[in-house]
């Protein structure tokens, strides 16, 4: 059973990078900041639905990737066409100040919150005088 689990991770994770190959792609708008705690990287993506985002961490890597569907389309007669279904992707190389098993993200409105909080080792410390 194990092995038909990873089987399908690897044919989805496959279709995303056909997909990266054969369509165009655009970078999201992003801002990122930092606390002395951690690290958070936000991203506009507009229209784009949370089951539509994919995250990866790979290799160090933090990618990111969206899909925005067109809308029921069947029944219009347009007049002038010009929003056309977006897909967006970016790729971020992660500091090792990064504690990969605590990355958490959030999805509302076309924004991605994504957290990243830092390892024990890099945040800030008072030392106290004795």
């Amino acid at each position: 059973m194990a092995e038909t689990k990873e089987l399908t991770k690897v044919e989805e994770t496959n279709s995303w990078e056909h997909a990266l190959e054969n369509e165009s792609w655009m970078a999201p708008l992003v801002d990122i900041y930092e606390t002395d705690n951690d690290y958070f990287l936000i991203a506009n993506m507009p229209g784009v639905k949370r089951e539509d985002v994919k995250i990866k961490l790979e290799d160090g890597d933090l990618i990111i990737m969206g899909r925005k569907h067109s809308a029921d389309e069947e029944n219009r007669r347009y007049l002038m066409k010009e929003i056309e279904p977006s897909n967006y992707y970016r790729k971020f190389k992660l500091s090792e100040s990064v504690d990969d098993d605590k990355i958490d993200a959030s999805m509302e409105n076309g924004i991605l919150k994504i957290h990243l909080p830092k390892v024990e080792r890099v945040k800030p410390k008072t030392i106290e005088i004795r």
